[in-house]
């Protein structure tokens, strides 16, 4: 495969034969494509991420291609040789198609731009692929392989910043984030992604031009954090989203936690404390097992929900801190403050209403466990948990166990054995009582038919009493449940009398 032009930094020989062996089941599609566009007068290239994973030793189902055709003259080359095609992109020059069961974009050479107020693109189509590769997001995205003839393509010397896993733009970065403010979150995803350095350049301009992020839409925004969580290590980026100053554009409540420490005041650093959480509730995804109990629910990963709330639990502290006596800190009922605040701010990002819900409730209850001592917990108090939680269980067991950061490995393995008796005693009391369906043991109509009284307000009143009763006491038969629910009525009679 040859270069053109020659790459300015020397490239290992044996990632352009890495690549092609990667591109070899498709290449007889791309050539066979390709053909079709030079039949037709018209240039062709495979460009972007399938071009950068190839090098990286990644196949993809999905393949980006530019072409100086416009989006009249890509239908009328893909209409009878694509197995389906539709046209949502058609506006911005781009045709999408399935062929084979891989999924094509086609986007005609573009030099657009954006108003620098409204962030409208300014869409205008270009005449060469110089033109498309010099606007794209970074080097490494800015590599093609022209087709049918499979020529390489590298003005950006990007295949050099991928072998020196280096982030760089093939503009100057202070332009190139001026086009598209969202770029800079997108270098914070690609570093911890693909494990790159992000170039010092990039990074001054990124700390430059943070405030222009908050032009972006919240939709947008959200869905570019989204990828950086579910990478395998997402920590590198958030903390690059940090240092540069883009969070505190939106997600102000994360850089909020690097509370400052004085020599008289001494305490966990919450931001790092928040970072390892997230990194520990990342390892504990997937099959588990707990001693004594054998295999328990999994949290098939990436999990969002879980991730989110590892990295938000602890945002309620900075309002809630206290310094207390003798160079104690508090930070009583943060937990409760930090679930508002996660509420309020997720949905601000636009997060859909079951995963703002879950990942509330979750920071909610993350302090639950500390209450449960050595083991003092009641079966009423053990039911509760399981209830509280309920389809949330299996991810606040791993939050409640990331929870845990101390260097004293005696008090973190203490810690740790105490949640596995925990669950132990849920294991059982599961297996006992199906908690996961707890009901009262009395339903709607067997209430109603008890206390004479018609469904309504009161029979919800008596239905959750009876809830209250089976979890703190258990199973006591349907009898014995009807005369706890006489008693109940009886006493709430005589106090509306009195």
């Amino acid at each position: 495969m040859p270069t053109s032009p020659p790459p300015t930094h020397p490239v290992p020989a044996s990632l352009l034969r890495d690549a092609v062996s990667r591109l070899a089941p498709v290449l007889p599609l791309l050539q066979e494509l390709g053909g079709r566009f030079a039949d037709a007068g018209h240039d062709l290239a495979l460009v972007g991420g399938p071009v950068r994973d190839a090098f990286l030793g990644r196949t993809s189902s999905d393949l980006d291609f530019t072409t100086d055709a416009d989006p009249d003259a890509i239908l009328g080359v893909i209409r009878g040789w694509a197995d389906a095609h539709w046209e949502i992109g058609r506006a911005f020059g781009t045709i999408g198609l399935s062929k084979r069961g891989l999924l094509i974009e086609i986007t005609t050479y573009r030099t657009d731009s954006y108003d620098r107020e409204t962030r409208r693109p300014q869409v205008a189509f270009g005449t060469s692929l110089t033109e498309d590769l010099v606007r794209r997001d970074f080097t490494v995205n800015a590599m093609a392989i022209r087709l049918p003839s499979l020529e390489f393509v590298d003005e950006h010397d990007g295949l050099a910043d991928l072998a020196a896993g280096r982030l760089r733009t093939p503009a100057a970065p202070e332009e190139s984030f001026a086009d598209d403010p969202l770029r800079m979150m997108r270098a914070a995803r690609f570093a911890s992604q693909l494990g790159f350095e992000v170039a010092p350049e990039v990074r001054a301009a990124m700390a430059d031009r943070a405030g222009t992020l908050s032009m972006i839409s919240a939709e947008r925004v959200r869905d570019e954090l989204t990828k950086l969580l579910l990478s395998p290590s997402p920590r590198a980026g958030l903390a690059l989203l940090v240092d540069a100053g883009l969070a505190e554009i939106f997600l102000p409540e994360l850089p909020a936690l690097r509370l400052e420490i004085d020599e008289h005041h001494r305490h966990k650093d919450v931001y790092d404390h928040s970072l390892i959480v997230l990194e520990q509730a990342i390892a504990l995804e997937g099959p588990r097992t707990v001693l004594g109990v054998g295999s328990t629910d999994a949290v098939e990963g990436p999990d969002l929900v879980l991730r989110l709330a590892a990295l938000l639990h602890d945002i309620g502290k900075p309002a809630t801190r206290r310094f207390e006596g003798g160079g104690g800190v508090s930070f009583h009922h943060h937990e409760v403050v930090g679930a508002k605040l996660t509420a309020r701010r997720l949905k601000a990002l636009r997060f859909d209403k079951e995963t703002t819900r879950a990942v509330t409730r979750l920071v909610e209850l993350h302090l639950r466990f500390h209450g449960y001592g050595s083991g003092e917990w009641t079966d009423s108090a053990v039911r509760r948990y399981v209830t509280d939680a309920g389809p949330l269980l299996a991810r606040l067991h791993l939050l409640t166990r990331s929870d845990s950061t101390t260097r004293n490995a005696r008090k973190a393995q203490r810690l740790s054995q105490t949640y596995d008796a925990l669950e132990g005693r849920i294991a059982r009391l599961l297996e006992q009582e199906e908690l996961g369906k707890v009901r009262p043991e009395l339903d709607g109509t067997e209430i109603g038919e008890a206390l004479g009284v018609p469904p309504g307000r009161v029979v919800g009143e008596a239905y959750r009493y009876l809830l209250s009763v089976r979890l703190d006491e258990g199973l006591l038969g349907k009898d014995a449940a009807r005369e706890r629910l006489r008693w109940w009525w009886a006493e709430r009679s005589a106090a509306a009398s009195d």
